[in-house]
Formats: structure tokens, sequence, C-alpha cells
């Protein structure tokens, strides 16, 4: 459909259609005038040479004197009589058709008496055809320069609405000292559309800047209290304590190493990725993978699942740290969460690594939401809010990863291929 084409195009497409309309109406408006002048012309000729042939010819006793291509016919003059063809035609200028020719035929009545003139018309289609063919000529020259004018003209006026698509669209704009774009246009329709870009794109950036604000503060105030946490969790297991007491103790203590590294995490995605010493990649995919195995390996050991790091490929690459560690445990958590007993597997490529486990399974319906916030899998277990995988997701789109879905009843994988990453 036409309003699909882009916009260049359709503004291309008017223009020539009008065109077409303009000079095909043009054109066939000289053929008409062209053809009835012609008609007159030849009529006035016509009957002009008939009343000389008349007054000049017959009335004197002579034979008509005329060219090759034109027959005197008489209703009173056996030597002249009329062909049946051209009997009943009506007195004045007359076309008729006989077979593959054609004739103009002239009727002059007199006195009762029919006296007509027939000529060939090779001579006039002759004309005919000439002015048809500089009329055609004429029309498909002008629609080619039609096509050429109306492309230069649709890229001249799309050309301000290109850059300011591609101003719009390039992240600085996001950046709060970004220039505004309406004082590079015209005060028109393109600068109306720049300053409503403006106004939008500023409320985005108060609303991004209010996010990574309230992200950086909250993360940065809870520092404190963990540190808190840790600390009297170390002086606690030093103290005389019972096996039970010992295990909630290592409890808090992991569940506060746990939450300072998510403080961490959050606290490097709201800084701006302009700051390229926060991204710089520190740590291998194998340390990070045997730092989450230890970690995650007792737990899972407890819970009677057969969890094993497998190397399948060699990954020299550098990557950061605290994001890899924080995708590859939201994996490892869900894995632990939604698999009553089996297997999990942490496997290492050349550039990606797999998490897969024997659990229950993600439907197929769901593997596109089960990455937005706030949504969990019909198996949802436990008190989760459902940000894990969504937490995953934009780590990866922040880190120019990207994270892949794979599941049926008692086989799920999970793929994070790093081969973009920092």
């Amino acid at each position: 459909m036409l309003s699909k084409q882009p916009f260049q195009r359709r503004i291309l497409i008017a223009f020539v259609l009008m065109t077409v309309m303009v000079s095909g109406l043009f054109s066939l408006s000289i053929v008409g005038v062209v053809h009835f002048i012609e008609e007159h012309l030849v009529s006035q000729e016509m009957s002009r040479e008939l009343g000389e042939t008349l007054n000049e010819d017959i009335r004197q006793g002579r034979p008509p004197r005329l060219d090759s291509s034109t027959r005197f016919f008489s209703s009173n003059n056996p030597d002249y009589a009329i062909p049946p063809e051209y009997e009943g035609l009506r007195e004045g200028f007359n076309e008729v058709v006989s077979g593959n020719e054609a004739f103009y035929v002239y009727v002059q009545k007199i006195n009762g008496e029919t006296y007509m003139l027939v000529q060939e018309q090779q001579e006039f289609e002759a004309r005919e055809n000439t002015l048809f063919n500089v009329v055609l000529a004429g029309f498909l020259l002008t629609v080619i320069a039609a096509w050429g004018l109306g492309l230069m003209m649709a890229r001249k006026v799309m050309a301000p609405v290109s850059r300011l698509a591609q101003q719009v669209r390039h992240r600085d704009q996001l950046h709060p000292l970004a220039p505004p774009l309406a004082p590079d246009y015209p005060d028109d329709e393109i600068g109306q559309l720049a300053a409503a870009f403006d106004s939008t794109l500023g409320q985005v950036r108060q609303s991004l800047e209010r996010e990574r604000l309230f992200t950086s503060d909250v993360s940065h105030e809870l520092r404190t209290p963990l540190m808190v946490i840790a600390t009297s969790c170390e002086l606690i297991a030093e103290a005389p304590l019972g096996p039970r007491e010992k295990e909630q103790v290592a409890r808090i203590a992991r569940a506060s190493e746990e939450m300072r590294e998510l403080v961490q995490t959050f606290l490097q995605l709201a800084r701006d990725k302009s700051n390229e010493a926060v991204f710089v990649g520190d740590r291998t995919l194998t340390a990070v993978a045997h730092e989450q195995a230890s970690r995650w390996g007792v737990l899972m050991k407890e819970k009677g699942l057969d969890f094993r790091l497998l190397e399948e490929g060699q990954d020299d690459g550098r990557y950061n740290a605290t994001f890899l560690g924080t995708v590859m445990a939201n994996l490892l958590r869900n894995a632990l969460h939604y698999t009553e007993n089996g297997s999990v597997r942490l496997i290492l490529e050349a550039g990606a690594f797999r998490i897969e486990d024997s659990g229950a399974g993600i439907p197929a319906e769901q593997h596109e939401r089960i990455f937005q916030p706030f949504v969990r899998g019909s198996q949802a277990r436990g008190e989760g809010l459902g940000l894990g995988l969504s937490l995953v997701k934009r780590i990866c789109a922040k880190q120019g990863w990207s994270v892949s879905l794979q599941s049926e009843p008692g086989h799920t994988r999970f793929r994070v291929s790093l081969n973009n990453g920092a």
C-alpha cells in the first residue's frame, strides 16, 4: 500500500502522478484541438474545391480537374454516379471507413441534386501520426523529467527530516548536556517537530536522571549497613556457637555478600557507559565461573542436585566481574529454585556460557515475557518478585551481550553470548 511506502517515495510518486495527469490531459487536449481544427480546415478546403469543380468544370462541360486522391460524384450525372456506400450521408463533412481505408466525404445539395467530393485520408493520417508521435514523445519526456525533478525535490524536502531523525536516534541526545534540536531548524513544521522532540527528550532525560540518582543514592546508602552486617557476622562466627547457629550466621553472611554484589551491580548500571573505566573487563570467564560454582555448588548439593562445572572451550577474554557474576548468579539461582531433583550444569564455551537444568521447564508462550520485570513463570517458587531475569537482560543489553532461552519439560537451557562484550 502507498501509505506504507517511505515518505520520500510517496512524495515522488505523488509528484509523478500529478505530472502524468496534467501532461496527459494537456496532450489529449492538443490532439483533440488539432484534430478538430484539421477537420474544420479540411471541410472548408473540400467545400471550396467542390464549388470550383461545379462552376469551372462540370457546368462548362469539362471533366473535373482533381488530383489522384480526390474523386467527384453527382446524383444527376451517370458518369459520376454516387456509390452505394456514400448514399444517405448528411450534407456537409463526413468521414467514411470502407474496409481498411478511410475517406473524407463532403456532401452538398443544390436544387435537389447531390454532389460530393471523396478524398483519401492517407495524407492527413501521416500528419496525424506525426503529431501523435511528437505529443507522445513530449509526454514521455515530461514524465521522465518529472521523475528526476520529483526525486530531487523529495530528497531536498526529506533532508531535514532525515537529519532530525538521525539526531533523535543518537544516544547522546539523552545526555543531560545534549544541545536542543529546535535551534538548528527554521520555524516551520520541521522546527515544530524538533521542538516537540526537545520537550519529549527533556522529560526522558529528567526521568532517567531521577532513576540514576535514586539507584545511586540507595545503593550508596546500603553499603554502610551491609558492611555492618558482614562485620557482625565475622565477629559472631568467632564466638562459640552450636552447629545450627553457625549455619544461620553463615546464611546471613552469604545473603549479605549477595546483597553487596547486587548493590555494586546497581551502582554500575546507574553510571553512564561513557565512563569506560567502570566497564573495563578485569576477570576471565573461567575465574568468575569457579567463584559462582563454589558458592552455588554447596547449596545445590544440600538440595540433592548433581551440579557440575564443565569447560567445552577456552576463553581468554576479560569481562566486567560484577556484571558477569550477577548474570551467572541469577541464572544459577533460577536453576536451584526450579529444579527439585536431577542435575544442573554450568558449561563454559569460547565467548559464552550455558546453564542447563532438569527442572520443570518454561512454557514456550512465556519465553519472551519471562525477561520482563515482575514476570514470574507458571512454576514460580518462593517469594521472588520476578526481577532476576529482567536484571540479566538489562545487564546483557548494557554490555552488548545476548541471552537466549530453550526450554521443554525436564530441560531448560539459558545461553549467554559474550562475543560483543567489553
